[in-house]
């Protein structure tokens, strides 16, 4: 019987085990003054410099852990437990144990940090345990034995063992060649059994499928359909197998999509390359690796293992506040600052939910909980020049760490950029007054901060782009490959009234399965401070007008209404009841008494139609509403690696504590449901969705009205090329 491949095994996963072995160089930092002029220049981020890790140290309570601080951690955790050290015990994630909130925001540049420590999830003889260790006195200060019932973030080990375990089952093996499949073509991916009831209670359980990679590497197209093995991950061995027969396997023709290699014509023009040209160099500054600053944003950026990237701190400058800076005023005399006005502590993705729509014994487990179970920054390849990014780019890397405690460098993991694709920040043009020539337009420039994580079949990228205008928007995009079943149909003329329940026909003997894709956001609204912001609903609300009072019928009010319970601010968004939703500060008013003010303002969406009994439902709970409001001392990253975490949102608001005039989180789902289609098949393009957080009353009128236009001078020399 002919060995497995355990180089595709490695291969399966995101590429992760290529950076166990070594650490990365990457794009540094480099800032600087331009003399003589009379006004302050900076030249942005310089690709061409590089950051040795091994050497980086923190200089902001959220920098993530460097490379010494994980290499300490995994020497204190060796004398804390030997296990660490014999691999009977194994690390799940490993982060920055943050500094309680209040310190954080009092902490100025030049002043001491805040003791480091980092929280560390680790599994050890089948218990769980979330472990604290200071960096400064050398100990481990907390070690706490299964604090739920969930289980921590798996590993890399996680999944190769689990495959290893079902490829050394002989009846596996047998089911596997009767297919006609070789074990050297043989890719078997380890998949998520969710919860189904208290016999899974205290068991680690994986399900692992299998699919074939002979003549092509798109192997989630060729699926060994009606196979599957249960491992249990505690006692290492093959509990169940469920073999329903034999389905033919798809074909591999027209499953590449390697440029490289396809051979399959394209018949469109060529599109000529595009690119964005800064002569003057970014306009954004990168300080000491994390802190951002551009226009009038300042933020913190960092990657983390379970949310894939954070932004911290995000401030803006309110030019309508303009108080002297005494550095500026020595260049120019004329330059002035505005105040730095707080809108977010912090925003992450919390949690990704998909759940597939196929009931059968072979796919009823497939909802997967892809942050808290596998975590996107491990999954975050690097980004991909020119193409994920732009040639204007700067790259910031992730570091995390194994299971055995070292560090590991996820190079270029981040990007940001600046963008400009012909958008318009605001216009106005006088057609009523025939004597004047008033033509005005501004250009939208804006600042892109970039994740991509590839969570199996699936790739998503995650954009927080910034405006000058004071607005965040947020967007989640999803391509890759489909989660596809093998059906022996290969044209929907043969189903005739046997229709597939879980999904259509993509193409020869592929269904691809109808699925929803939810994503919860972590947003700690911090409008002018953190401890005075209130949730209000603003309602329009139809009025009849009374007979004979106007020609008109009907008007619509707004109505505003502050919620004063977390069970008031449970929303399920409605086309047909509006809703706008503010969080505001109401001990700071503009000049006419409005209160300081951002919006969430949702864009296309989508709802759970699951019943709240179903087992998927009830993991992925926090898809019942759209919004939900907490107060911040709902401690999610706590046990951020801990599968429960969805269930205990819906838990903490059923408390029904006050947040009004309180330090609060908002927690906003984006959704969608996918129907697949012939045009997703290989790799599906991207499809995306987003929501904005827009100043309400934030500003005293338009934040942007005195940007300057762009003139034919301000710009670089391009001839047109003469086409004939």
């Amino acid at each position: 019987m002919a060995e497995p491949s355990l180089a595709r095994l490695s291969a399966l996963f995101f590429g992760f085990l290529l950076l166990l072995a070594t650490y990365s160089w990457v794009p540094g930092l480099h800032s600087g003054y331009l003399s003589g002029t009379g006004v302050r220049k900076t030249l942005g981020p310089d690709p061409k410099l590089r950051v040795d890790h091994s050497s980086a140290k923190p200089h902001h309570p959220l920098d993530p852990l460097t490379v010494q601080e994980i290499e300490r951690v995994r020497a204190i955790l060796l004398d804390h437990e030997p296990g660490f050290g014999s691999g009977s015990a194994t690390i799940h994630s490993m982060a920055l144990d943050e500094p309680d909130k209040k310190r954080v925001v009092k902490w100025k540049k030049g002043n001491r940090l805040p003791s480091r420590r980092a929280e560390v999830l680790a599994l050890s003889s089948g218990q769980s345990h979330v472990i604290i260790v200071d960096l400064d006195s050398g100990r481990v200060v907390s070690d706490v034995v299964n604090p739920t019932s969930g289980y921590p973030i798996l590993t890399m080990d996680d999944l190769i063992v689990a495959s290893q375990v079902a490829l050394k089952s002989i009846e596996f093996n047998r089911s596997v060649e009767a297919r006609g499949v070789k074990l050297s073509d043989l890719v078997a991916l380890p998949t998520f059994t969710g919860w189904f009831g208290p016999e899974e209670e205290g068991r680690r359980i994986l399900k692992v499928q299998c699919f074939t990679s002979q003549d092509t590497p798109n192997y989630f197209m060729r699926p060994i359909e009606g196979l599957y093995a249960t491992v249990d991950m505690d006692k290492l061995e093959v509990i169940k197998i469920v073999d329903k027969g034999m389905v033919p396997i798809p074909k591999a023709a027209g499953t590449e999509y390697r440029y490289n290699v396809q051979n399959k014509p394209v018949h469109m023009d060529r599109i000529n390359p595009i690119s964005i040209e800064q002569p003057e160099g970014p306009s954004f500054l990168v300080e000491d690796g994390h802190l951002v600053k551009w226009a009038n944003w300042v933020f913190h950026v960092k990657a983390d293992h379970r949310a894939g990237m954070i932004i911290s701190q995000a401030t803006v400058r309110d030019s309508e506040t303009e108080k002297p800076n005494s550095q500026i005023l020595m260049f120019t005399n004329v330059e002035r600052t505005g105040e730095p006005r707080s809108v977010m502590y912090k925003g992450f993705p919390s949690e990704l939910f998909v759940p597939y729509m196929d009931p059968g014994e072979l796919w009823y487990y497939k909802s997967y909980l892809d942050a808290g179970e596998i975590g996107l920054g491990p999954a975050a390849m690097p980004l991909v020049p020119l193409n994920d990014c732009p040639r204007n780019a700067y790259y910031i890397d992730g570091v995390f760490a194994s299971p055995d405690g070292k560090a590991i460098v996820q190079p270029n993991m981040i990007c940001l950029f600046e963008r400009y694709a012909g958008d318009v920040s605001w216009r106005h043009s006088e057609i009523l007054i025939p004597s004047a020539d008033i033509r005005e337009s501004r250009p939208k420039v804006t600042l892109v901060a970039r994740m991509a994580t590839s969570v199996g079949n699936y790739d998503y990228t995650f954009d927080w782009e910034f405006q000058t205008d004071g607005l965040i928007r947020v967007t989640v995009a999803a391509s890759g490959m489909l989660m596809v079943k093998g059906t022996p149909y290969e044209n929907v003329d043969d189903l005739g009234d046997k229709q597939d329940e879980s999904g259509p026909l993509i193409s020869e003997n592929v269904i691809g399965v109808v699925h929803d894709h939810f994503i919860t956001f972590h947003l700690d609204m911090d409008i002018d401070g953190p401890m005075n912001n209130s949730f209000v609903k603003v309602h329009l609300e139809k009025q009849r007008v009374p007979t004979g009072k106007s020609p008109r019928k009907s008007y619509l009010k707004v109505k505003k209404y502050v919620a004063k319970t977390e069970k008031d601010a449970q929303i399920k968004l409605s086309l047909y009841d509006p809703y706008e939703f503010h969080v505001v500060n109401p001990n700071r008013k503009s000049r006419l008494g409005n209160p300081a003010g951002y919006r969430i303002i949702p864009g296309g969406n989508a709802v759970s139609l699951l019943d709240h009994d179903d087992p998927p439902q009830i993991r992925g709970a926090f898809s019942n509403n759209q919004i939900w409001v907490t107060s911040s001392y709902y401690l999610f990253l706590k046990i951020f690696g801990l599968n429960i975490s969805p269930i205990l949102l819906v838990l903490w608001c059923n408390r029904d504590r006050s947040i009004e005039n309180n330090d609060i989180v908002l927690w906003y789902t984006l959704g969608f449901h996918h129907i697949p289609c012939q045009e997703d098949y290989p790799v599906m393009p991207t499809v995306a969705a987003s929501f904005e957080l827009k100043p309400a009353n934030f500003f005293e009128s338009n934040p942007v009205i005195g940007v300057a236009p762009i003139f034919e001078k301000d710009l670089p020399v391009c001839r047109p090329f003469a086409s004939s």
